[in-house]
């Protein structure tokens, strides 16, 4: 039962990757505690190398089409490499209930951030400096305390303010995915011993394929449908947790 039930998330977070261009932490997280029992720490460590595996799957036809604003992700993850190592560092002294109430506010965060309207149609502008390390330095810090690679806020922002076309906003959040995750993981390498990886690495297989497929498919769904049934599920999700966590454990 367990092997298929992680055969199920792994297809799930490869789709949402693969169609989305983020969120695959939203849904391994979770999955990861309640579905599988892991505790925060663990799931947080485990899911940044499942979603690793289907972000870069998802990234390289994405990469083929030149979609991906290689130059700007580099900087974003190299300036969030401090908030990224230090919040990894400090997540094993932070309450439980702390984390799942952070974890469960993202959501809310990455759910709104999903339903803001489309840009209008204008030339792409570049990324000013302060803009790009404040931006970063949120991602790093999500990513090392949640295992969350920040693509959800990458997106509306590389869309709403500098006009960047959606197919090449998912794929740079795509390549900021992998190459900040992989960095958290390495960053969580204190509690690599604590998991038992065979659930994470079916997940992370599964992942690896559906991502490959759903990112050559992506365009032919609409978008706008996408992103507000993604909305309505990350919503539902921050609220069981937050009724998980508060209210019956």
């Amino acid at each position: 039962m367990e092997i298929a039930l992680a055969i199920l998330t792994g297809i799930a977070i490869g789709s949402v990757l693969g169609y989305v261009g983020a969120g695959g932490s939203m849904l391994a997280v979770p999955a990861l505690i309640y579905i599988f029992g892991f505790n925060p720490v663990q799931a947080t460590t485990a899911s940044l190398i499942v979603v690793f595996v289907g972000a870069a799957s998802g990234a390289l036809p994405k990469l083929k089409k030149n979609e991906i604003l290689i130059k700007e992700s580099l900087v974003i993850w190299a300036i969030g490499l401090t908030t990224n190592f230090t919040g990894a560092y400090f997540l094993p002294q932070i309450p439980e209930s702390a984390i799942l109430t952070g974890f469960a506010l993202v959501l809310v965060v990455a759910g709104f951030s999903m339903l803001l309207p489309g840009a209008k149609q204008s030339s792409e502008r570049k990324i000013s400096p302060l803009a790009l390390i404040a931006i970063s330095l949120i991602i790093g810090a999500i990513t090392g305390l949640f295992g969350i690679g920040g693509g959800f806020l990458a997106i509306p922002i590389l869309i709403l303010f500098y006009n960047i076309a959606p197919a090449k906003a998912a794929g740079t959040s795509l390549f900021i995915i992998t190459i900040n995750t992989l960095t958290g993981f390495i960053a969580h390498f204190r509690h690599w011993d604590e998991i038992n990886w065979s659930i994470p690495i079916i997940m992370a297989l599964m992942a690896l394929f559906v991502s490959r497929w759903a990112s050559h498919h992506s365009s032919k769904i609409s978008p706008i449908t996408l992103k507000r049934a993604f909305a309505i599920f990350v919503f539902a999700i921050a609220a069981f947790t937050l009724i998980e966590t508060w209210f019956i454990s």
